[in-house]
């Protein structure tokens, strides 16, 4: 990998301009941001957002009087992209930097925190002189676009505010929050004061899966992490993440991952 292929910066003054104008740039923005202006046009209440900007824009970030960082400014050539790594994935078949539009990500909560640790290992490893760093950028690269794929996340348009859109990005915050009590479409539903046919007709439109299976990806990332990074009994953790027995939840997680619970923990 070329040097200068990768560039990453900190969102930290009150203006942030453009500094690659050849280079994609992946705008991700925490918080206290007052929005950014693309060609012109000023886009505000962007906080928890990933942009996706082709080099043809010219754009800049306005940020509220504080020291405290915002986010990242990730800079990446039409190479980085080309990457056999990263060419193949979903979210970059599709063009979404070339697509005519500007690409907008609204990250779920659990999503965020993920997001934030890989950019900061990137930024780490670019300022490091250890083996192999491309190698390591380049899978990190892999597991945020990953991320970001539309199964975690929800694509917009900056101009959009489509009403499925955000009935979409209320229920999967929803599942967030109370995944661990009540794994049923028709109790968000209910919450969001839709049918369970309206919320799965949305959720069809803007992510391509049902919403049923966003509760499911939910129970199942809670499940492998509490197995493998935990010292509870299976029977712990089943009651925890609101199941009726451990003998359902150990059928439900055989039937979604092909493997019991506790051969995932052997593994």
């Amino acid at each position: 990998m070329k040097q200068d292929s990768i560039n990453i910066t900190q969102i930290i003054k009150e203006t942030t301009l453009k500094q690659y104008s050849n280079d994609f740039a992946v705008c991700w923005i925490k918080n206290k941001v007052e929005g950014i202006e693309i060609d012109n046009v000023l886009y505000k209440n962007v906080s928890n957002s990933i942009f996706f900007l082709d080099p043809k824009y010219q754009w800049r970030i306005f940020k509220k009087n504080s020291s405290t960082s915002s986010g990242y400014i990730l800079y990446l050539t039409r190479e980085v992209l080309n990457n056999p790594i990263i060419s193949n994935l979903h979210i970059n078949k599709v063009r979404i930097f070339n697509s005519g539009e500007i690409p907008l990500f609204k990250l779920s909560p659990g999503i965020e925190k993920r997001t934030q640790a890989i950019l900061e290992m990137i930024d780490e490893l670019l300022g490091s002189h250890l083996n192999h760093k491309d190698d390591a950028i380049l899978s990190l690269l892999n597991t945020f676009f990953v991320y970001c794929d539309g199964q975690c996340n929800i694509k917009s348009i900056v101009s959009n505010n489509n009403s499925k859109t955000n009935i979409v990005y209320k229920f999967k915050k929803l599942v967030d929050k109370q995944v661990l009590k009540n794994h049923e479409v028709i109790y968000y539903a209910k919450l969001l004061n839709v049918s369970p046919k309206y919320l799965n007709e949305c959720v069809q439109e803007v992510l391509n899966v049902s919403s049923k299976s966003i509760i499911i990806e939910q129970l199942l990332m809670r499940s492998r992490h509490a197995l493998k990074f935990s010292n509870k009994s299976i029977k712990e953790i089943s009651f925890e993440l609101g199941f009726s027995s451990p003998d359902y939840f150990s059928y439900f997680f055989k039937t979604h991952t092909g493997i019991s619970p506790s051969a995932l923990r052997k593994n």
